[in-house]
């Protein structure tokens, strides 16, 4: 999958930008360059894109069935309803007691799920966002487009059975991604890995849903070139932030950085 959104509706952590990534032979391209490269890997009967102006670009390939049945960590899932577009990676061990919590047809799959669970956080929240995603147990990876409100909702599981990966296109817009050669293509030294256990919202930030007291710490990461790249970032088990905000609408997706 791939997902590319605006830097003015995206706002990822400076660290994840390298120094090194203009002053490089392969510099970071932009958006389309990205979307175009994705698309030609994969066959044109299988994959599918969306446009939203400048603001976001969404790909979808679709897996070979008969893979995807076997290896249920492969599934790829791409949905869309009032306005909200969710692209899903991996399978969650409690699909079937989420949907009955969430009160959705049998028939749902996971991405209608995170929909679903996006706009409870959205408009109604009775639970913290860290707590939502926690409740969520299996090997995931998501990204959730608010096309009404330009909103990004981006989580990773914890159990490293689904790898994403994020970066800084040549424009400073967010790309996301499980492709690593397309990340790396894309963003040159600006790259990497998105952090397992933790949720990026757009206005928000980076936090880590499985220890949602703790702070996150940027890692410098330096490749086998010995030049830096983006930042790797790990829960600081030593710091801790002053309160968890909670998500009741969409007014009160507060800046989880004010806790910091």
């Amino acid at each position: 999958m791939l997902a590319i959104f605006h830097k003015a509706f995206a706002h990822p952590p400076e660290e994840l930008k390298s120094p090194a990534s203009h002053k490089q032979s392969k510099k970071p391209k932009l958006p389309d360059e990205t979307l175009q490269e994705f698309l030609s890997t994969h066959p044109a009967t299988t994959t599918f894109s969306m446009n939203f102006g400048d603001a976001a670009v969404l790909a979808y390939v679709s897996p070979d069935n008969h893979h995807s049945f076997l290896h249920h960590n492969n599934q790829r899932l791409f949905c869309g309803y009032d306005d909200i577009y969710c692209l899903f990676m991996g399978s969650l061990n409690n699909l079937c007691a989420q949907i009955k919590q969430y009160g959705l047809s049998r028939t749902a799959n996971e991405a209608m799920l995170v929909i679903e669970a996006y706009r409870t956080l959205r408009d109604r929240g009775p639970y913290p966002a860290d707590q939502v995603i926690k409740d969520l147990d299996g090997s995931f990876a998501f990204v959730v487009y608010d096309s009404k409100i330009g909103t990004v909702f981006t989580a990773l599981g914890s159990d490293g059975g689904v790898k994403l990966y994020w970066g800084i296109a040549a424009d400073g817009s967010v790309v996301i991604s499980d492709d690593l050669e397309v990340i790396k293509a894309g963003c040159a030294k600006s790259f990497a890995p998105f952090p397992p256990g933790c949720i990026f919202h757009s206005e928000s930030g980076l936090m880590s849903f499985e220890h949602p007291m703790n702070k996150l710490r940027a890692m410098p990461r330096v490749d086998s070139e010995g030049v830096m790249c983006g930042a790797n970032f790990k829960v600081d088990l030593y710091s801790r932030v002053n309160s968890i905000p909670r998500v009741g609408s969409e007014a009160n997706w507060v800046d989880w950085n004010n806790a910091n």
